[in-house]
């Protein structure tokens, strides 16, 4: 896992656009896999104004959500396909039959979720899924204890992870019990992952994730056995990290070819 602080959010979002932007433009049907949340939206922000001033193209660009609330419809101020058209898709050049996200209203949810594996696969894999982590280390909406080699399926959310959503609702008790996710499994086999993690409320799930044993209590600990995981922190995030002064030495000192 490669670990990547930054002295603030908008540094290290911005990082994480060029990082995607070069994906892009090597292989322009590239297929991402997409999160919501607070994290990735000055990332989106930064994605809508390559767009917009420098020309980054979405046109044959596919996107996977990892969830979606189960019982809303995508018109749903809360919903995830609303904050994605709100926060990035109304402001890029992506087709709309092109993106893909959990149908939150679906009337058999397990035939949806086998079928949304199946639009993965149709379309060659995932080649950069975004994510973010919640305070207790949960990747997509992924629960501690979550199997490791789970797939997209219904998941219930905890009272901390309803709380920790709220926002978008008004209050905790109007937050949605159930979710479509995808797996960690799925979440793995993508070929390259980019963790973006920002606040100090995020410190300790950070450092498990990144420093501490492997385990499904922390879900994104599992990011450690992946080839290509990149991690995005601002410094808040990184305050318990045990050996931060070597992973800014070593973002420091990377070799020209390897800069994003």
């Amino acid at each position: 896992m490669e670990i990547i602080i930054q002295p603030d959010i908008p540094a290290a979002s911005r990082i994480g656009a060029r990082l995607i932007a070069r994906q892009i433009r090597r292989r322009p049907d590239s297929v991402l896999g997409l999160a919501t949340g607070n994290s990735p939206v000055p990332l989106y922000a930064e994605l809508a104004r390559m767009h917009r001033e420098e020309g980054l193209d979405f046109a044959r660009v596919r996107t996977f959500n990892l969830d979606e609330f189960i019982g809303l419809s995508p018109d749903h101020p809360a919903s995830y396909h609303t904050f994605m058209k709100t926060h990035l898709f109304d402001l890029i050049n992506v087709p709309v039959s092109g993106i893909h996200i959990p149908d939150g209203m679906a009337s058999d949810v397990e035939r949806t979720c086998r079928a949304y594996e199946e639009e993965i696969r149709a379309c060659g894999g995932i080649d950069l899924q975004v994510l973010g982590v919640g305070s207790d280390g949960h990747i997509g909406f992924n629960e501690p204890t979550s199997s490791l080699a789970s797939r997209t399926r219904i998941k219930t959310l905890t009272d901390r992870t309803r709380r920790d959503n709220a926002a978008g609702f008004g209050k905790p008790e109007d937050v949605p019990y159930h979710v479509i996710t995808m797996g960690i499994g799925t979440i793995m086999e993508s070929r390259g992952c980019l963790l973006l993690a920002f606040g100090r409320k995020k410190a300790k799930a950070v450092a498990a994730a990144a420093e501490g044993p492997i385990t499904a209590m922390v879900p994104a600990s599992i990011l450690q056995m992946h080839p290509r995981a990149v991690m995005l922190l601002d410094e808040e995030a990184a305050a318990e990290l045990t050996r931060a002064d070597y992973y800014r030495w070593v973002y420091n000192h990377k070799p020209d070819w390897q800069n994003f």
